[in-house]
C-alpha cells in the first residue's frame, strides 16, 4: 500500500464521518465539509502521487457528489447523482486500458452477474423511484459499465475497489427507495460508508500500483 500525508488526512476525515455523522439524519455544514473532505483529500493524494488523470477526476467528482448528496433537496440529489455518474465514467475510462480476458475466464461470470444485477433493478428499484426513474436507470447503466471495465484489469485490488463502490450504490438505493425507515437507514449508513470510502481508496491504490509497475 502507498500512503502520504493527504491520504492519511483523508482517512482521518473518513473515520470522523463514519463515527460521528454517517448514521445521523441531521443535515449541516460540518457534516458536508467532513464528508466532502474525506474524498477531496483522496483526490489530492492521487494528484500528489501522480495517479492516472482519470482516477484523480473520478475521486474529484466523488467529492463533488458527496457534497451535493449531503445537502437537502431534490436538486442537490440530482446534482450529486450526476457528479457520481461522471466519476464512474472517469474510472471506466481508466479501466478500459486493461488487458481484457479470455473466452473461458471466470470474469465472464462476474460480467453476467453484474448484468443480472442491473436487470433486477427494474423489479426492486425502478418502480419505487417515481420521477427519478430515468436518472436512476441511467445511473445503473453507468455503474454497470464501470464494473465491467474494472474486470478487464488484471488487478484484484481494482476489482475489490470497484466492487465495494458498486455495493455502496446498491446499499444507498435500498436505503433511499426500498427500506426508507430510520432503522434501515442506520444499518445501511454504517455499512455503506465503509464500503464506499474503502472502495475509492482501493481504486486509488490499485491505480497507483498499475501506474508504477506498468
Amino acid at each position: 500500500m502507498i500512503f502520504d500525508g493527504w491520504m492519511a488526512a483523508a482517512a482521518v476525515f473518513a473515520t470522523i464521518y463514519g463515527a460521528g455523522y454517517c448514521w445521523r439524519e441531521s443535515v449541516g455544514w460540518p457534516r458536508s465539509l467532513i464528508k466532502t473532505g474525506s474524498m477531496a483529500l483522496l483526490a489530492l493524494a492521487g494528484l500528489a502521487l501522480s495517479a492516472p488523470v482519470w482516477v484523480v477526476l473520478g475521486l474529484a467528482f466523488g467529492a463533488l457528489g458527496d457534497f451535493f448528496l449531503s445537502r437537502p433537496g431534490s436538486k442537490a440529489f440530482l446534482a450529486g447523482m450526476a457528479a457520481f455518474a461522471i466519476g464512474h465514467l472517469a474510472y471506466a475510462l481508466f479501466f478500459v486500458g486493461g488487458v481484457g480476458w479470455g473466452v473461458f475466464d471466470w470474469r465472464i461470470g462476474a460480467v453476467l452477474a453484474l448484468l443480472g444485477l442491473a436487470a433486477t433493478t427494474e423489479l426492486w428499484l425502478a418502480p419505487r423511484t417515481d420521477a427519478l426513474h430515468w436518472p436512476v436507470r441511467g445511473y445503473v447503466v453507468v455503474i454497470t459499465l464501470m464494473g465491467i471495465a474494472a474486470l478487464g484489469q488484471n488487478a484484484p485490488v481494482l476489482w475489490l475497489g470497484a466492487g465495494l463502490f458498486i455495493l455502496s450504490d446498491v446499499l444507498l438505493a435500498l436505503a433511499l427507495f426500498v427500506f426508507p425507515t430510520a432503522a434501515w437507514r442506520w444499518v445501511m449508513a454504517v455499512t455503506l460508508w465503509p464500503a464506499y470510502w474503502i472502495g475509492q481508496f482501493l481504486i486509488l491504490q490499485g491505480a497507483l500500483a498499475v501506474e508504477f509497475t506498468g
